[in-house]
């Protein structure tokens, strides 16, 4: 046998453990990036998730809490009393913390669409409390400003997960629901 048909046989299993060993490392690095990807996107959801519920939250114990004020009708009034401001400080340091995690997993555009919901949450607050501030704003006014940035912050959320299509469109109330002195609420 020549030397010839003794090589090409060996560049050929060479050759072939060559592209076996990259096609086999390309393929194992791809299925590692896609767990890598599908681990974050699980912690993120989850993240997002428990942020925004807590907002959700807070906005609703501080509405019930205007309600007491008579800044606005509809919730269940809540007075101030320790336990109340107890509950808030609870609530208000897991949104803290949850909105540090969120920073931490989240991409640019949802953690810059955080800032105008914390500053609407705040805002509410405010209201609800009382804490006079250079600019007067009414409940209503406020709390549709706090609206409007928390569907912002779901939609960008929404955005970094990959999750298609739009989070809601307004929806009025049936015109026999509604009540008097809310001739344009919407879903919320």
């Amino acid at each position: 046998m020549s030397l010839t048909g003794q090589i090409l046989p060996l560049v050929g299993v060479v050759l072939g453990a060559v592209t076996s060993f990259l096609v086999g490392s390309l393929n194992e690095r791809t299925r590692w990036q896609r767990q890598q990807s599908v681990r974050w996107d699980e912690r993120r959801l989850t993240a997002y998730a428990e942020y925004i519920a807590a907002v959700k939250e807070l906005a609703a114990r501080y509405q019930r809490i205007a309600a007491a004020r008579g800044l606005v009708t509809g919730p269940a009034p809540l007075e101030l009393t320790d336990e109340v401001l107890a509950e808030l400080a609870e609530w208000e340091a897991r949104q803290s913390a949850l909105s540090a995690t969120c920073g931490l997993l989240g991409d640019t555009e949802t953690n810059t669409a955080s800032k105008p919901l914390n500053h609407c949450l705040w805002r509410l607050e405010h209201l609800a409390r009382g804490v006079p501030t250079e600019v007067e704003q009414n409940w209503e006014q406020a709390y549709q400003e706090f609206r409007d940035a928390r569907r912002q912050y779901v939609e960008r959320a929404r955005c970094s997960l990959d999750v298609p299509g739009a989070v809601t469109r307004e929806v009025a109330w049936p015109a026999a629901w509604r009540p008097a002195s809310h001739s344009s609420r919407t879903e919320d």
